[in-house]
């Protein structure tokens, strides 16, 4: 039972024993001093009245005294309450990162808080007093305080970005929130302006707007400011009737850098590079990184074709000298594409696309040099891109051939394998020379779906053969480097092994000595997993890359294929015939096959022959043809 209720029934249980005190006290004295009954029973009315009389009054004082008492503790509650708010108010006030200013009606200055103090760097005692407008910066003109007190005294609030000046004079911008105070009455009292410093936000927000058009890396105007300046650029050139010319600058063999060195060293190359040619050219051109090792340079002032060769040129000669990077001597080459205004394009974006063409052209020139855009890029370049399309519509539509060259056993001459080889059948042009599109092939990254569906298609045709008894011991399908990389080429070779029942040991991947050597480590891994699932791995081209003999005693091959560049020169040429003989000696050394292609003459057959050449193909043996035109009866006398 709770304190409260205690309370009452005491009082209770006393108001019961007063009044039964009373009614037998008074019944003992009145029956005393009375003997007639009508007059005792007449005085006993009295008496009860007069209790009820007396305890009316007892009631009356004791409530007049709870109410007091409980009206005494509500209010010492309520200003309990007040006082706890009001602390917490000015903790809050003071203790917020918000800078906050309280006004009076007239506009002075009554209050500030700690963070306003830290904020402006005016102590409380210089602001008190004072009016707002102590902190103008200046930067506004009257009518954006005209219309922020016209919106303050329509809505009673306002809200929006306003720069200010600190007590040190620095022009600084903060987000602003001021709201008018009404007492009791709905007058004016107070204006309340909540504010915070937003300069970190406005300098993370213009780094962003940098980086959005600078790389990162070297700090340059990126493809899409460089695009930008180029229009106005141009723009500019077109009104004053003067000439500019645009370089593409590309360099060569970068990605080796990147992969002996790391790239670490190659995003310092990088930077190395933007730093010279901002000191050969200075402010008279505009530079750009576009992407990767790609760089732009704008020449503004560039009318003539020759100054814009000598311009190029250059730039070539200068990069001859090494670059010092990080106790490395790194000496790189660069390939440039050149495209003029207004002869060769009219707008930055044609500009870029014609540099790019001349470009193309420089790389295939040999690198280390210039190449000056041609009408005839722009259609070569046109007829890469129809060529692409079409190819994708080649793949749709089936248009794709798998062709079979023979390969022959040099020693017994007979043919114990082939390689799968695709061909396009264009249902125009007819067959389609697999040097025109290839390339692009590999450009658009259709080459692994290609090689993909080619080995599909072989690995179904072995079956059928050996189903039909023909004695041959593999199939060989090129792997680029594209498919290569992947790593899911693994899970591909298992899938099509398994759908078409191929033995793995009838199946053999030829991958190019340069794809092994992009990245040695993938390429190991890869292998290796070739080889645990059973497919026989070899060596194509091998002569023609940058081969590591340390390298490439690790990787799990079973066969070396001499590239036919060596062995067009065989017997006569006594430089290939020594590189034969070498290539030869190291595969038969470290227990592998070795296999030579492009054999066309009887005399290049017998020399491979004679020095230990297990098997060979080329046009002397059979060209490439359907399945079903293949010859397997032909075994050409080796003399």
């Amino acid at each position: 039972m709770s304190a409260t209720y205690r309370a009452a029934l005491r009082a209770s249980l006393l108001y019961l024993l007063v009044s039964i005190a009373w009614l037998q006290l008074s019944a003992h004295l009145l029956s005393s001093f009375f003997d007639s009954s009508e007059a005792l029973q007449r005085w006993q009315l009295i008496n009860g009245y007069a209790w009820v009389v007396f305890s009316a009054g007892l009631i009356f004082l004791a409530r007049a005294r709870l109410f007091r008492s409980v009206g005494i503790g509500a209010r010492l509650r309520e200003r309990s309450e007040d006082r706890q708010r009001l602390r917490q108010a000015a903790a809050v006030f003071d203790c917020t990162r918000e800078g906050v200013l309280v006004t009076d009606s007239n506009g002075l200055i009554v209050h500030v808080n700690r963070a306003f103090m830290e904020i402006t760097g005016y102590p409380c005692e210089e602001v008190l007093g004072q009016r707002p407008n102590m902190f103008k910066s200046g930067h506004h003109p009257p009518d954006f305080y005209q219309a922020m007190f016209a919106t303050l005294n329509s809505v009673g609030e306002w809200s929006g970005e306003i720069w200010n000046r600190r007590k040190c004079g620095e022009i600084f911008p903060q987000w602003q929130t001021i709201r008018i105070i009404h007492d009791d009455q709905g007058r004016l009292s107070q204006y309340v302006a909540v504010f915070s410093d937003i300069s970190a936000i406005k300098n993370s927000e213009h780094e962003l707007k940098h980086l959005a058009h600078h790389d990162p890396l070297t700090d340059l105007p990126n493809r899409l400011l460089f695009t930008d300046r180029t229009e106005q650029a141009l723009a500019s050139a077109q009104i004053h009737k003067r000439g500019c010319a645009l370089l593409l600058i590309d360099l060569d063999h970068f990605k080796m850098i990147n992969d002996s060195l790391g790239h670490t060293i190659g995003d310092q190359l990088l930077k190395a590079v933007a730093e010279r040619l901002q000191a050969l050219f200075g402010q008279e051109i505009t530079l750009a990184r576009l992407g990767g090792d790609e760089f732009a340079v704008l020449a503004e002032n560039c009318p003539q074709l020759m100054q814009a060769a000598a311009l190029a040129q250059r730039i070539i000669d200068d990069f001859r000298q090494p670059f010092l990077i990080d106790g490395h001597q790194l000496f790189i080459n660069t390939s440039i594409g050149i495209s003029l205004f207004p002869g060769d394009a009219l707008s930055a974006e044609q500009l870029l696309r014609n540099a790019d063409s001349a470009l193309f052209k420089a790389k295939g020139a040999g690198r280390d040099g210039y190449a000056l855009y041609t009408e005839e890029l722009t259609a070569h370049a046109q007829q890469r891109v129809a060529t692409a399309v079409e190819l994708r519509r080649a793949l749709e539509q089936q248009e794709l051939r798998v062709y079979y060259q023979p390969v022959h056993d040099l020693r017994t001459r007979r043919l114990v394998g082939v390689e799968a080889l695709v061909r396009w059948e264009h249902p125009q042009r007819g067959l389609v020379p697999p040097a025109e599109f290839i390339p692009i092939a590999e450009r658009t990254g259709l080459i692994a779906q290609i090689d993909a569906w080619v080995m599909q298609q072989a690995c179904q045709q072995m079956c059928q053969w050996l189903q039909a008894g023909v004695a041959l011991s593999f199939v060989a399908v090129n792997v680029s480097s594209r498919l290569f990389a992947r790593r899911e080429l693994f899970q591909q070779v298992a899938k099509i092994l398994h759908e078409t029942g191929l033995d793995p040991a009838c199946l053999e991947l030829e991958v190019t000595e340069s794809a092994v050597m992009e990245d040695p480590e993938v390429a190991l891994e890869q292998m290796h997993r070739m080889r645990e699932l059973g497919v026989r791995l070899a060596i194509d081209d091998f002569g023609t890359g940058y081969s590591s003999l340390l390298r490439l005693k690790r990787l799990p091959v079973q066969k070396l294929k001499i590239d036919q560049g060596f062995v067009a020169g065989l017997p006569w040429d006594e430089d290939d015939a020594a590189i034969v003989r070498v290539i030869i000696a190291l595969a038969q050394s470290m227990g592998m096959q070795v296999h030579a292609e492009g054999i066309e003459q009887v005399e290049q057959a017998g020399f491979l022959l004679e020095h230990g050449c297990d098997l060979g193909q080329g046009y002397w043996f059979g060209r490439p043809v359907p399945a079903g035109q293949l010859d397997w009866m032909r075994m050409p006398e080796i003399r």
